[in-house]
């Protein structure tokens, strides 16, 4: 219901739409920036640029999907800057004017309550993957984002199933928390050795998605490993619930 709401509202008022090819960056100006954005098709990884150079992976989004609310966020915590590059060969982003869109939403009851479960659903799963990443090993936190990619990007071909998305090493180190692309290298040849996993047209070729899947359903077994997780989830409540509510009476919303 939610995407026919927009779709009726980019048709209404002919919003428009631009388009960025792979690997480049959504450029998004400071706070005041007038317009907003939503990633119309294609995929783009969001991160965050934190103050010492390193670059903290926050998610993927493909498809109709809100790219909004980081940006608040991001401009009042310990962080430089919000990247939005994109990961398929293009993307197209609608183009909105601030202004008339928190119109839109704050007359429309129906649409309230869509970004509302929206971002709870968003919020839910985002601390699901960073507990996963947190709790487990190296290797296990590997294992853990690629059962994360096949369920988003898996296509079941002849031999297993195919992540369609080409993903780099530095990628995949940057989601799970390792330090260096090498550790990567190391855990991913150990799988590609073990026949869970091997490369075809550059993307990954999953061969035993049960191997992976049993990263995911993991426990608690120390208090370091809790204190953890506790940590990460309170740093993406930050990123992805801060400034962000609604009301009877009263609408505010962070957008890009």
């Amino acid at each position: 219901m939610g995407n026919k709401l927009f779709s009726d509202f980019f048709e209404k008022y002919d919003v428009t739409v631009i388009r960025i090819r792979r690997h480049a960056l959504l450029k998004i100006h400071d706070v005041n920036e007038e317009n907003i954005y939503i990633l119309k098709d294609g995929v783009v990884k969001v991160s965050v640029l934190m103050l010492d150079g390193r670059e903290f992976n926050i998610t993927y989004l493909k498809g109709f999907d809100a790219i909004s609310m980081f940006k608040d966020a991001v401009n009042k915590s310990d962080f430089s800057s919000l990247m939005i590059r994109v990961e398929s060969d293009e993307a197209s982003f609608y183009r909105i004017p601030k202004e008339l869109f928190m119109g839109f939403v704050k007359e429309n009851a129906k649409l309230q309550e869509y970004v509302n479960s929206y971002y709870r659903k968003k919020l839910s799963e985002t601390i699901s993957r960073q507990k996963l990443m947190t709790m487990n090993s190296k290797n296990g936190a590997v294992c853990a984002f690629l059962y994360y990619l096949v369920t988003m990007f898996g296509k079941e071909v002849r031999d297993g199933i195919l992540i369609d998305l080409k993903i780099t090493n530095d990628d995949i180190a940057g989601f799970c928390g390792i330090s260096t692309r090498n550790s990567v290298n190391r855990i991913l040849r150990g799988l590609r050795e073990e026949h869970v996993i091997r490369t075809l047209y550059n993307k990954i070729l999953v061969l035993d998605v049960e191997y992976l899947k049993q990263y995911v359903d993991i426990k608690v077994d120390s208090w370091i490993h809790l204190f953890k997780y506790i940590k990460i989830r309170i740093i993406v409540l930050h990123i992805l619930n801060n400034r962000f509510f609604m009301s009877a009476n009263r609408i505010h919303i962070s957008f890009l």
